[in-house]
């Protein structure tokens, strides 16, 4: 090494151990802080200890003085337990007197009331003797005067029954003879009837008889004269075979003509309904082109109208896709310079809680802090290392929230494209993977 070297080098171990010196400057005043914190709490703790000892005094004198007052009720519970024990028996004395003074008096009621009752004994039965003599006096009185009522009634009786027969044999006799009066009148009624009934039967024969013998004269005239119009038509029936084999020759020599005429008009009548039906179906046809060209007018008319609709769609779709491309492009790049600071910010947090770590393991190595301090200071720095770490924590999730965004466009981008038919090969969009599987900061123990 040359000169210059070795002189950079010994200004660097000077910076450095300036900056050592600076540093164990520091951690003595903390540490001169932390003896003098510790003072405080040992004098606070020994107030405290005075004061616990003056209240433990206090609660002492106060059980004492407590004890005292507890002995002073019990004296005074006795008293009034005494009074009361004397109150009962004085109670007690004064009730057994009334006891018995009420006892007496109920017995000399008890006498007055068994001596009334005797009396109302004999009072009743005097009643009853008494109520038995009228009873009977009743019933004599009862016994006479339903024996003289039975008597009457029976005479009552035997006088109405009297009286009743004779009405009713009178009004017997009464019905009798009006039956015999109204038989004699219908017997009377029915015999004139018979002999009326009996001369219209023999007027009506009469005429009866009389009507069939013309209707028999008619008919022997009628059948007389039938008989005379049979011969004439049977001659007219010869006379009619005869003009009718005469038309049946006439009629055979004339089925020929007929039947080709027959048919001539059957053949023109088919043309003629072929003929409406071909002049039909034309209008149809006609109708119906009609219809058509009107339809493929407006499909026409629609096509082109789909055809501008299209084209403005595509363009829209060209446009989206650019933009699309321009935006993930932008937020790939965005995307990945924030995973690169912040894996260059991770490696610097780590270097340096490294070089702090040993920097404090050294420290507190030469400077043989007490065991509880030292406790205390690595509880303090582990805090802030877990607080750093909730921290990195946070930002590895917002970083993973960011990339599966940015993963879930790129898939839903391209879906779109395999749907509307765009191919894929030449675009140049891949999911983003994270690297930044940084550690923790690890805890001083």
């Amino acid at each position: 090494m040359t000169r210059e070297q070795l002189l950079e080098e010994v200004k660097k171990l000077q910076t450095d151990i300036n900056t050592e010196r600076e540093e164990r400057n520091y951690f003595q005043m903390e540490r001169d802080k932390i003896h003098n914190f510790w003072e405080i709490t040992k004098n606070e703790m020994n107030e405290a200890k005075a004061l616990l000892l003056n209240k433990d005094r206090e609660i002492e004198e106060q059980e004492e003085k407590h004890q005292v007052e507890i002995k002073v009720y019990k004296q005074k519970v006795k008293h009034l337990l005494y009074e009361y024990q004397n109150n009962i028996a004085h109670l007690q004395t004064a009730h057994t007197k009334t006891l018995m003074q009420s006892s007496s008096e109920h017995d000399d009621q008890q006498q007055v009331l068994k001596k009334d009752k005797r009396a109302l004994k004999l009072e009743l039965k005097e009643l009853e003797l008494s109520h038995e003599d009228v009873v009977r006096n009743l019933h004599g009185k009862h016994d006479a005067e339903l024996n003289a009522l039975r008597v009457d009634y029976e005479r009552r009786a035997k006088e109405l029954q009297t009286k009743y027969d004779r009405k009713m044999k009178a009004i017997r006799d009464d019905l009798e003879l009006r039956r015999k009066n109204e038989i004699h009148e219908i017997e009377e009624r029915k015999n004139g009837q018979i002999n009326a009934l009996m001369k219209n039967h023999e007027k009506a024969f009469s005429e009866i008889k009389n009507y069939y013998n013309d209707i028999t004269l008619n008919n022997l005239a009628l059948i007389n004269s039938l008989k005379e119009q049979v011969e004439d038509m049977k001659k007219k029936e010869e006379r009619n075979e005869k003009v009718m084999n005469d038309i049946v020759a006439e009629n055979k020599r004339l089925s020929e003509p007929l039947q080709a005429a027959l048919a001539e008009g059957e053949a023109l009548r088919k043309q003629l309904a072929n003929y409406q039906k071909d002049k039909l179906s034309l209008h149809n046809a006609k109708a119906r082109l009609r219809v058509l060209e009107d339809a493929h007018k407006n499909l026409a008319w629609e096509h082109e109208v789909l055809e501008q609709r299209f084209a403005q769609v595509q363009k829209e779709r060209d446009d989206l896709y650019n933009q699309f491309l321009t935006r993930v492009v932008e937020v790939q790049q965005k995307s990945g310079f924030k995973n690169l600071m912040l894996e260059k910010k991770l490696d610097a947090l780590r270097l340096t809680l490294e070089k702090k770590d040993m920097a404090l393991h050294e420290v507190m190595a030469t400077s043989h802090v007490d065991p509880t301090t030292a406790a205390n200071i690595s509880r303090k720095l582990d805090e802030i290392i877990d607080a750093k770490n909730q921290q990195i924590r946070e930002l590895q999730l917002d970083l993973a929230r960011v990339t599966k965004a940015h993963n879930e466009l790129i898939r839903t981008f391209q879906a779109k494209m395999i749907e509307n038919g765009v191919p894929i090969d030449d675009l140049s969009l891949k999911p983003l993977v994270t690297n930044a599987t940084v550690l923790p900061a690890v805890a001083l123990k």
